[in-house]
């Protein structure tokens, strides 16, 4: 059985392809004036492949792992095809990204045995951060848990708005103490009402100043350190929301919270309106940390929990 045989049901599998398409067809058109009156994949060819990986927000680091990996096939196999290229590139970086030591998560779940399950969300202003929120209560909801969100992101009115109305639309509870409150006051009392409702999962927005703010880096520990007086353990996830669509500043980002906070997972989301759906690719290859969730539409549905194959299947299949 091929490592590409499907894992997502036909409605998600097809809004993936839908969210990737404007990569794809960015790759695929520079890769097909690449190797255009070439038969082999001689040094012009990964030359040439070498640039549009950097080009598509695959990352300079990334992309020499995998044109490393593919002159290695070359070496080995000195017939090699220029129309074989598509297939080599989809096993060698499904490959590469395998061996980042990250588990695919099977669905929208939460470990056994933890309850309530707290995730504390990070990242910059615009980002989709609140949105991923609602839509990743919706799914949990959907699966029959009982969900809690906190609105945390107090320096912004409208971050406390909208979660209250995605709350309202899914039906899921949300604590709020209005603009400009402490957000480790928010995080305390939404914790509390989670014990009460003795609730499976609880989602907590934090503000999304930029990133080289020294005072919002403080307060994420401030607020971990709150967290911990109601529920010891907490927070057992925490989220960094990256948006996609600003490519290598998304990496930037990246680095700049794992540097500051103890990220441990990743969600990256406007995959649907960029071409550089690539970037997937390097950040997972960085970090090593699990990108848990992606972004590629605007349904609810959109949000998709990320696998490594599907999304290389996806990204590298010609139509």
């Amino acid at each position: 059985m091929s490592i590409f045989s499907g894992f997502f049901s036909k409605e998600k599998k097809e809004s993936l392809d839908q969210g990737l398409q404007k990569s794809k067809d960015n790759f695929f058109g520079k890769l097909t004036k690449a190797i255009a009156g070439k038969s082999t994949v001689d040094d012009a060819v990964l030359d040439n492949l070498e640039e549009i990986l950097i080009s598509s927000d695959v990352g300079v680091e990334t992309t020499l792992k995998i044109i490393g990996r593919i002159q290695d096939r070359v070496s080995r196999d000195k017939y090699l095809g220029t129309s074989e290229l598509d297939r080599i590139l989809r096993e060698e970086i499904a490959s590469l990204l395998a061996e980042n030591n990250s588990q695919d998560l099977a669905d929208f779940e939460v470990p056994d045995g933890i309850k309530p399950y707290v995730i504390m969300v990070v990242g910059v202003n615009g980002v989709g951060k609140t949105t991923t929120i609602g839509k990743l209560a919706a799914q949990y909801k959907k699966k029959g848990k009982s969900v809690v969100l906190g609105a945390g992101d107090t320096f912004r009115a409208a971050a406390v708005e909208q979660l209250k109305l995605w709350g309202e639309r899914i039906g899921v509870p949300v604590v709020s103490l209005g603009m400009n409150t402490d957000p480790s006051a928010v995080a305390f009392d939404t914790l509390k009402k989670g014990l009460e409702m003795n609730a499976d999962i609880i989602i907590i927005d934090t503000a999304g100043r930029l990133h080289t703010k020294i005072n919002l880096m403080a307060e994420l520990s401030k607020i971990k350190r709150v967290m911990e007086k109601v529920i010891p353990s907490a927070p057992h996830d925490v989220m960094l929301v990256l948006d996609g669509s600003t490519g290598q500043n998304a990496v930037i980002q990246a680095r700049e919270f794992t540097k500051a906070t103890e990220v441990t997972c990743l969600t990256i989301t406007k995959l649907d309106g960029t071409a550089k759906g690539g970037v997937v690719i390097g950040i997972s290859d960085e970090f090593k940390i699990p990108v848990n969730y992606i972004g590629v539409g605007e349904k609810v549905d959109d949000l998709q929990v990320f696998n490594k194959l599907e999304f290389v299947n996806s990204l590298f299949q010609q139509n």
